[in-house]
């Protein structure tokens, strides 16, 4: 197995996240996961389906409570890995690191007890506000009723997620998705999850045009 395009990505990751402040700890953490992950990168080709295939292949195997911080360092490795120079001269002038950036997680609770207790769930006005918000936009284009219902289920059950988050955790609602995508095992489930909590986010962020994002994509990546 020939991984030298995998080292020579990490060593300019790693000099990169150094000059950001990054510490031995976040280093030593982004270290243990990439070394498992390369293996999955390794001699295929250079695009961004390979890297998302082979991030979720690698993710199967993963426990549902290290998915937030491993996604969050599979998104940072990516156009390092991609030698995209853009993308990283982005990184080192605009965002930076966040090199610590889950420090909160939702409570762990079964899949089965989220799906059947949501809807005996009371929500707050601003909770209901997105939820009735997004379930108008799909009745507006004329959704079949299981559609509906099993998308608005979805977005119940990530504001549920969310209610304890600290009003301080700025990645909140990346954070509650990356933790409750693997509760789903069926691979076609957690796709349609990913793709609810894609629509879904216009509503709950409150932005103006958020029906114009209803029903418009069928796939995303976990990345």
């Amino acid at each position: 197995m020939n991984k030298t395009r995998e080292d020579d990505a990490i060593v300019a990751y790693f000099k990169l996240l150094r000059g950001k402040g990054g510490d031995d700890a976040s280093i030593a953490q982004r270290e243990q996961f990439l070394h498992q992950l390369v293996p999955f990168l390794a001699d295929k080709e250079l695009t961004g389906t390979v890297y998302r295939d082979a991030l979720e292949q690698f993710m199967e195997g993963q426990a549902a409570a290290d998915w937030p911080a491993n996604l969050v360092i599979a998104r940072e490795f990516y156009p390092f890995w991609m030698s995209d120079i853009k993308a990283i001269s982005h990184l080192n002038s605009e965002l930076g690191f966040d090199l610590h950036p889950v420090d909160w997680m939702p409570t762990e609770i079964s899949l089965a007890d989220l799906w059947n207790n949501i809807d005996q769930e009371k929500f707050s006005t601003a909770e209901s506000w997105a939820i009735k918000s997004y379930n108008k936009a799909l009745n507006d284009e004329h959704a079949p009723a299981q559609v509906i219902d099993v998308r608005i289920k979805f977005a119940k059950i990530l504001i549920v997620r969310l209610r304890d988050a600290p009003i301080t955790q700025k990645n909140a609602y990346r954070i509650a998705v990356d933790a409750t995508t693997p509760l789903f095992e069926l691979k076609k489930t957690r796709q349609l999850f990913l793709v609810v909590v894609r629509e879904f986010y216009h509503f709950w962020s409150g932005n103006p045009d958020a029906r114009d994002h209803v029903l418009k994509i069928n796939k995303v990546s976990i990345l």
